[in-house]
């Protein structure tokens, strides 16, 4: 199921607090990124981040975002300023 551009309108919504924030349209899903930095995406209408060093212990769930990938972390939270450490931290650890 391919995700929908009003969920990536809520997304991005939710990442207005954090700076250059890009996204790129792929087989029906959108890939995220922050400073050319791919960080997660939307997949089937979930909001999925990369999971890194600095978010095991987090307590996000993890995702399948397609068959045969690796888990990625569901964002679950609609609050932009805890979303924005979260970005953070991922991008950090991705460096």
């Amino acid at each position: 199921m391919a995700s929908s551009k009003d969920y990536l309108e809520y997304v991005l919504e939710l990442l207005k607090e954090v700076e250059g924030i890009t996204y790129k349209k792929m087989m029906g899903e959108y890939m995220l990124y922050r400073d050319g930095i791919l960080f997660g995406g939307i997949y089937d209408n979930r909001f999925l981040i990369k999971k890194t060093k600095s978010l095991e212990n987090i307590g996000l769930k993890e995702q399948i975002p397609y068959q045969s990938a690796k888990p990625m972390l569901l964002v679950d939270s609609e609050d932009p300023d805890e979303i924005k450490v979260l970005i953070l931290l991922v991008i950090s650890d991705l460096k």
